[in-house]
């Protein structure tokens, strides 16, 4: 029916009914929002305009004005098609040049949706505050498609909430003001093609004061110490900020809940008054006391019952809690394997598996779930940070979780955990390290562990108790997008770089866990992730990674378990599988996914390593397992998962365990070694005695001190490949022309999971650039990015190019991904190093094929991805400290020749693994002679277990047959100078220098 046609039924109505019932003949009048009449364009942020987006290129949805006869307003409606794989939508923005609206005289919005009848739910999200449409909150509900046809769609403004999940800025108040609103978005189904139709948003109704004014307390849990009182504080609060209209009254009383009035407690009741003109704001307390009984017990629940009239009341009923006392389990000065024990024999099934959830922090809310399903974890995922992304919000955050966790029977704290793989990568101003790939350049092991001690410091002091780092994986395929996660190709360079696992948790034996600058750290991902085949993955559009690993027993023993038993032996608290299959050659079993492989996790992790930590999985990694869902549960957890990563769907998760630890098909002894060992981590952490958030480190999180071992890291991690005529170092009093993408964008710097996921080009955390760290050290710098400038007049050239940033699988070759420069660096590369000498910098997570253009190319270097602290790269530039990083793994000549690695049969590359040429000091003479004096030296030192001194000694050999090699690398060359960096590794120093003498000799 169209509109008009309604609107004459309405006022035909309106006349016939009692004055008493037509009181919208008070409302304002509708307000429009969007026609669809072409009044609003397409287009978006700064103009006023219509925009689409989505997760990937193929999810934003394709909108178009159509005409419709049946349009329910006007000639033309917003229609559009959609096939989501991931999330995508659609936005109105206001002007951005333009003041706010005003929606705070309106009841809601309303908007007409053609009805397909999918019984899909659409969200519809409004924004508030802010500078603009795309710096506002984001305010959210949501609608189900379940009709056909047209339908109007009315959304009272108090059905909104604050989104949890995603906010785009830093938050403004967390409160939905209606005074300064800038469009609203709608987010369409996933999964599921489909089409729609949408007309006439407008607003509606008046904003009465019961649906304006609401009531809150100041939290939704209250523990209090036996015998204390709890201080509940009310507050009445307007949408808009104005003062209440009419008297609001909060009755209130003590009922229900596990405590008993009387014994535990003091039964309270009463009535709370906000007199009319009372301003938004105000707040009142009710005082509830608890009574001493002496006895031994679990927390007990006392639910304040609140009875709100004339505003909306709030979302859930507050609860005091009795602290449990008196239980064995809380006594600190016991053993941990007792406190275990006796909190263990106490627990019910249900807590037992609410202990072995894991849920992702936006898909709990405001953390009611907590407490209703025991959750014993919760994460954040790359990019689920806090509004605003300060770590005072994510020690608010956690608190406010961790508050949760104390309503529940024996108050069994959470184990929060984020993906801290170079630095706090999750909060904007950390101080971001290089990723694993540069530590690995560095051959620093006390370096790592210092990196890591940083790390644990900024992480612990934002209330975070868990890092899911290291990764351990030999990367053996630059292809993987994964591969600058690692420390490199060769085990033993991994092994080294194990040190890490001391700055992040202590002492192997756990002591320091409970440190305000130590975390549980993880080694990841067991096992094999490294070593996938090219074109084995069958996710997505992935090549590589979340693949098959096809080895020997032998190769799986020596190149991919052995830096696991090194974390066992290092003290490490949990494992996370990988998402791959490993296939294991003669064992009859072909490919198996690691979360279900019993005999890898309970059979040589647990059982021949001895790791007594306990086994996280990775992100719905269960969901790639064969079967149904009860299958996946049952094949993971009794494969040695004890704690599942179930982000969204921790309640399938904790009904489907528990249902099959009752059927049978899940031991209870499986259950009870899993929670044993979730539980002794959270004792060793000391979160029983300390679950709140420490911020006493906070002021030290991007501080210089931390900032002087990035930088530290940065600058030893460049690895010199090339230097003819010594152009590096460079000069201060050389002018020096600089191009390329990457010289000045800290996102391209600090490359994947900063921030985000997928990391972001641009400029989103605090550090410094390549470039600016140039002129910092002094330089006389130019710089155009395409080298458009002209280039004369300039005595050296310093071009800065690579990748853009990529995680995971995202960035594997082949998946819109390759190794080659874009045209537009090997423009830039092209121009400048034909215009004079010339540096290029290759800032990426992988080596880049460069081969084509070594000619021209006077100074190559291999910067990988530096972090935030462009000035420790300047540093090497120009001679602060001498270039000392080395190949941490192969660079090849070309993408056929992949995978290529030390020790392979045919190693025929552009730079061996090892390779790394220095500055400030000079290469030792006399040749042979040479080299057989440190050989003598080597086994000398190695003999004594003189590990310092035999290092210097293989590193001065290198050095010696590098100079001889200069850029002659041939296979005869290659093979044995890779392989003395793997026997340098392995402390057969003697063995290493015989090999460089190979080398020597075939130069």
């Amino acid at each position: 029916m169209p509109r008009a046609a309604l609107l004459v039924s309405t006022a035909l109505l309106a006349a016939l009914i009692p004055l008493s019932a037509a009181s919208a003949a008070d409302d304002p009048a509708p307000t429009p929002v969007d026609r669809f009449e072409g009044e609003v364009p397409f287009a978006s942020q700064p103009a006023e305009g219509i925009f689409t987006w989505g997760s990937d290129s193929d999810d934003p949805p394709a909108l178009q004005f159509a005409d419709r006869a049946d349009a329910p307003e006007g000639a033309k409606v917003l229609a559009g098609t959609y096939d989501i794989s991931g999330y995508g939508g659609f936005t109105h923005d206001y002007a951005a040049a333009e003041p706010a609206h005003d929606w705070s005289a309106h009841k809601g919005i309303r908007f007409w949706w053609d009805g397909q009848d999918n019984g899909k739910k659409i969200a519809f999200e409004i924004k508030d505050g802010g500078t603009n449409g795309e710096a506002s909150e984001l305010w959210t509900t949501s609608f189900t498609d379940d009709f056909t046809g047209w339908k109007q769609i009315e959304i009272p403004f108090t059905d909104f909430v604050y989104r949890t999940d995603y906010q785009p800025v830093g938050g403004i108040d967390h409160v939905l003001g209606l005074t300064q609103m800038w469009g609203y978005a709608v987010t369409l189904p996933v999964g599921v093609k489909g089409q729609f139709a949408m007309d006439d948003v407008e607003l509606y109704g008046k904003a009465d004061q019961a649906l304006r004014a609401s009531v809150t307390t100041d939290a939704a849990v209250y523990p209090v110490k036996e015998g204390g009182t709890a201080t509940v504080k009310v507050t009445v609060a307007t949408t808009g900020s104005a003062p209440i209209d009419d008297p609001v009254t909060v009755a209130y009383a003590t009922s229900g809940g596990t405590a008993d009035a009387g014994k535990d407690y003091q039964a309270v009741s009463g009535t709370l008054t906000f007199p009319a003109g009372t301003a938004s704001g105000a707040t009142q307390t009710i005082k509830v006391p608890t009574l001493k009984d002496r006895s031994a017990e679990s927390a007990e629940t006392i639910p304040l019952k609140l009875t709100v009239t004339g505003a909306k009341a709030p979302a859930e009923t507050p609860q005091v809690v009795i602290d449990a006392h008196g239980l064995p389990y809380l006594d600190s000065k016991l053993p941990v394997k007792k406190r275990v024990a006796d909190l263990l024999s106490r627990m019910s099934l249900e807590e037992k598996v609410g202990q072995m959830t894991q849920a992702e922090r936006g898909a709990v809310g405001t953390g009611g779930d907590v407490s209703a399903y025991d959750l014993g974890s919760l994460l954040s995922g790359g990019g689920s940070t806090p509004t605003p992304n300060t770590a005072a919000a994510w020690a608010q955050m956690i608190d406010s979780f961790q508050l949760r966790a104390q309503a529940t029977r024996y108050q069994i704290p959470l184990i929060y955990g984020v993906d801290a793989v170079h630095g706090h990568n999750n909060l904007a101003g950390a101080t971001i390290m290089p990723h694993n790939i540069g530590i690995g350049a560095t051959r620093d092991p006390g370096l790592a562990e210092k990196t890591g001690a940083v790390t644990a410091s900024e992480v612990r002091a934002t209330g975070i108790p868990w890092d899911f780092a290291p990764c351990l994986c030999v990367s053996r395929d630059e292809r993987w997008g994964r591969s600058y996660e690692s420390f490199g190709e060769d085990p033993a360079l991994v092994k080294s770089m194990e040190t890490i696992i001391q700055g992040l948790q202590g002492r192997a034996d756990g002591r320091d866990l409970k440190d305000d600058d130590k975390v549980l750290a993880t080694a990841k991902h067991f096992v094999g992730d490294g070593g996938t085949a090219y074109g084995s993955s069958t996710t997505g559009s992935y090549t590589i990674d979340q693949g098959v690993t096809t080895v020997t027993r032998q190769q799986l023993e020596a190149v991919h378990l052995a830096p696991f038993q090194t974390a066992v032996d290092r003290g490490i608290g949990t494992v996370m599988p990988s998402y791959s299959s490993l296939d294991i050659v003669g064992d009859g079993q072909g490919p198996v996914k690691m979360h279900a492989r019993a005999d890898m996790i309970n059979g040589v992790l647990k059982g021949q390593m001895g790791f007594q930590g306990f086994v996280i999985s990775d992100w719905n990694a269960m969901d790639q397992l064969p079967g149904d869902y009860a299958a996946h549960v049952r094949t993971a957890v009794n494969a040695g998962v004890d704690m599942m990563m179930v982000p969204y769907g921790y309640k399938d998760f904790t009904a489907s365990l528990t249902d099959q630890v009752k059927a049978g098909t899940v031991s209870e002894q499986r259950i009870d070694d899993a929670v044993s060992r979730i539980l002794t981590q959270k004792f060793k952490l000391g979160l029983f005695e300390h679950p709140y958030a420490d911020t006493s480190g906070a002021a030290q999180i991007g501080s210089a001190k931390h900032r002087a071992v990035a930088r530290q890291a940065a600058a030893e991690s460049q690895v010199l490949l090339k230097n003819s005529d010594s152009v590096l170092p460079l000069k201060e009093s050389q002018k020096v022309y600089v191009a390329g993408s990457n010289a000045d964008d800290l996102g391209n710097q600090t490359g994947g999971w900063t921030l985000t996921w997928q990391g972001a080009s641009g400029t989103h955390t605090t550090g410094t650039t390549i470039l600016q760290g140039m002129k910092n050290a002094g330089g006389d710098v130019t710089y155009s990015k395409d080298a458009s400038a002209p280039t004369s007049g300039y005595d050296v050239g310093v071009v800065v190019v690579g990748e853009t940033p990529y995680a995971e699988g995202v960035g594997d070759v082949g998946n819109g991904n390759d190794l080659a420069l874009t045209p537009a660096d090997q423009a830039a590369v092209d121009k400048v190093c034909a215009a004079m000498k010339c540096a290029v910098l290759i800032v990426s997570g992988r080596p880049q094929l460069i081969g084509d253009r070594l000619g021209e190319i006077d100074s190559l270097v291999a910067s990988w991805l530096p972090g935030t602290e462009g000035d420790g790269v300047a540093d090497v530039l120009y001679g602060k400290k001498a270039f000392t990083g080395q190949l941490p793994v192969t660079w090849p000549k070309s993408e056929t020749q992949l995978p290529i690695n030390v020790g392979d049969a045919s190693y025929d590359p552009q730079y061996p693994y090892g390779w790394g040429l220095t500055t400030l000091t000079k290469a030792p003479k006399g040749g042979e002679a040479t080299l057989k004096s440190l050989g003598v030296a080597a086994g000398a030192a190695e003999r004594a277990g003189a590990d310092a001194a035999g290092r210097k000694l293989v590193a001065r050999a290198r050095l010696l047959v590098q100079a001889k090699i200069g850029q002659s690398i041939t296979a005869a060359v290659s093979k044995p100078f890779a392989d003395a960096d793997h026997l340098l590794l392995t402390g057969k120093y003697a063995a290493a220098v015989e090999k460089l003498t190979e080398a020597y000799r075939a130069a």
